[in-house]
């Protein structure tokens, strides 16, 4: 067992000495390196890796760092100083430099590899090699884990250079993209969704890498020139950051025998994952293959959940393919994101993504990823049969799961003590037809109006002939349901759904067209914008000022309809 307990807890960490006395460094010590890895982390060309977990890798740090922002909230919660964050051992470490930091912390981090699937195909194309053996943490490094206030924590540098599975490219992340994870992370964490979290955000006042991005006013589809950007490193935060696409890895290495030590591998990283994120689910002392049968129950409830949280707040991932999907049933890798405005099932925000990972087809997206998480655990059961079936049992009834936990979270937001499926579809079908905000609607909703009149605020154009007379339909049957629901009493009742709508249906979410301003700014050396936004954000369900409201409780503008790179964009990053 990982030993979970910090005996300095209560102690804050006021510098990096001091979060040094709370490493553990179980990934590395628990799992295989890559034998043919330099041990000192000099791991900076694409190669294949046949084998191991991880390579030690050494950051690179990019030039002349600039601090940006950090979290307080998480940093409160980890039991950092808030004056950490601005001390230079902090910028150094977080930025990429690990040269002459306490011994206690190693000199080098490291990153894995992992497979790819994409809505349920295996693929080797996007590896340079052809095999599947050089996919992975292009850009990613982990650099420290520890024990913090009780919980395990492993710290992840994003845009900290290149590794061996970095495919010909550079490493760097540019500061729009930092920002907008830097950003989204904690919000997530603040509407109650599990997601990885930011610990830190600092950018170059010097270092530059061009990317394809949009014509300013641009509304075509794909980006048209190179544009120079600054580089930046985020570090996200997770309690591990093991991927579906890691367990798929040695999963296809141990089905098809690629060496002896295949299946060995797969084992460890399965037992590791359940030390790391499943201890109160799994009972360690059962036999390994009832460990796994609870395992994939365990890892199918938190899926499931997450999903119907996502799709609660409007969020859509975009690119939600297995390396995509945490194994610990959070919310990770915000690439080509984007939050639904203008209602529609089929939002995508990603140019590159397709239907298949839209909006309202995410429970069936992530049916695939479960899908691909069984089958690469399922090696580990070939010698019994009663628990492979009981696997493939569990697999099968993810839709299941998939519908209940939709159902429930559709009554929340809709204030009912139970899930009405035809009054759901008679509204969504109304949002289509009107051209609804999909989170202002359902906010506005939660003030229980009576009339359409009631709901206009979230409209993006004037009611259409006929359709006053269905909206105030629907809002009579749907009253009449809550007044009905419970011990009848139409006052108590009615409080009782808003304040459960409330709950559920935030006022302040992610709008694309308020980020832009605040990276575009950044890269000004102005980091005002996203202050601002880590305030707003970080309070969704709130009632905020007058002038909040004003400026970030409202509809989309016209201008900003198809704007490439505010409503569409590729994954560039």
């Amino acid at each position: 067992m990982l030993n979970q307990q910090d005996n300095t807890a209560k102690q804050r960490v006021k510098t990096i000495g001091d979060l040094a006395e709370h490493l553990d460094y179980s990934f590395m010590n628990a799992l295989v390196a890559d034998p043919q890895a330099d041990k000192n982390g000099d791991e900076h060309t694409p190669r294949q890796v046949f084998s191991g977990h991880y390579v030690p890798v050494t950051p690179t740090p990019i030039k002349d760092p600039k601090y940006i922002a950090h979290s307080p909230a998480f940093f409160d919660e980890l039991g950092f100083d808030e004056q950490l964050a601005y001390t230079d051992e902090f910028k150094q470490l977080f930025s990429g430099d690990m040269a002459g930091l306490p011994s206690a912390i190693k000199p080098h981090g490291w990153s894995t590899g992992y497979a790819l699937s994409i809505y349920g195909t295996e693929y080797t194309q996007q590896c340079p090699f052809q095999t599947g053996n050089g996919y992975g943490d292009g850009r990613a490094i982990s650099v420290i884990e520890a024990v913090l206030n009780g919980k395990r924590w492993e710290m992840q540098l994003k845009g900290a250079g290149r590794t061996p599975y970095c495919r010909g490219a550079d490493g760097r992340a540019v500061l729009r993209s930092s920002v907008r994870e830097f950003l989204v992370q904690e919000h997530m964490h603040a509407l109650g969704i599990p997601t990885s979290r930011s610990l830190s955000l600092f950018m170059s006042q010097s270092e530059t890498v061009d990317r394809p991005w949009y014509l300013e006013g641009s509304n075509s589809q794909d980006p048209e020139v190179m544009v120079q950007n600054f580089v930046a490193i985020s570090t996200r935060v997770a309690p591990s950051f093991i991927r579906v696409g890691q367990l798929e890895l040695f999963g296809r290495r141990a089905r098809r025998n690629e060496y002896p030590s295949a299946l060995e591998e797969l084992q460890k990283l399965v037992m590791h994952l359940i030390e790391r994120e499943y201890t109160n689910e799994v009972d360690s002392s059962q036999p390994f293959e009832s460990q796994l049968i609870a395992l994939a129950k365990a890892f199918r409830e938190r899926l499931t959940s997450l999903i119907a949280n996502w799709i609660r707040v409007g969020y859509c991932q975009g690119n939600f393919n297995s390396d995509n999907c945490a194994a610990g049933g959070y919310t990770l890798d915000y690439g080509p994101f984007g939050f639904c405005e203008l209602f529609d099932p089929a939002y995508q925000p990603w140019t590159g993504g397709g239907r298949h990972f839209s909006f309202l087809n995410q429970p069936v997206a992530a049916e695939k990823n479960f899908d691909m998480f069984c089958r690469a655990i399922e090696p580990l059961l070939t010698n019994a049969p009663s628990a492979l079936e009981a696997l493939r049992d569990v697999n099968s009834g993810f839709s299941a799961v998939m519908q209940e936990k939709m159902d429930t979270m559709w009554a929340a937001k809709l204030g009912l003590n139970t899930f009405n499926n035809e009054l759901l579809l008679q509204l969504l079908h109304l949002m289509m037809r009107t051209g609804v905000d999909y989170n202002l609607f359902f906010r506005e909703l939660s003030k229980l109006p009576k009339e359409v009149s009631g709901l206009t605020k979230s409209f993006y154009v004037p009611l259409k002939e006929g359709m006053t007379e269905q909206w105030n339909e629907w809002l009579d049957t749907w009253h009449a349901i809550i007044k009905h629901q419970g011990d009848g009493k139409q006052q108590g009742n009615s409080e009782l759904a808003a304040q459960k709508m409330m709950r559920s249906n935030p006022k302040y979410t992610w709008r694309e067209w308020l980020v832009v301003p605040a990276y575009k700014e950044a890269e000004q050396g102005t980091f005002e914008r996203i202050h601002a936004l880590q305030h707003i954000l970080s309070k969704p369900y709130d009632e905020q000022s007058v002038q909040t409201e004003a400026e970030h409780y409202r509809l989309r503008p016209r201008e900003y309809f198809g704007a490439g790179g505010v409503s569409h964009y590729s994954c560039s990053s």
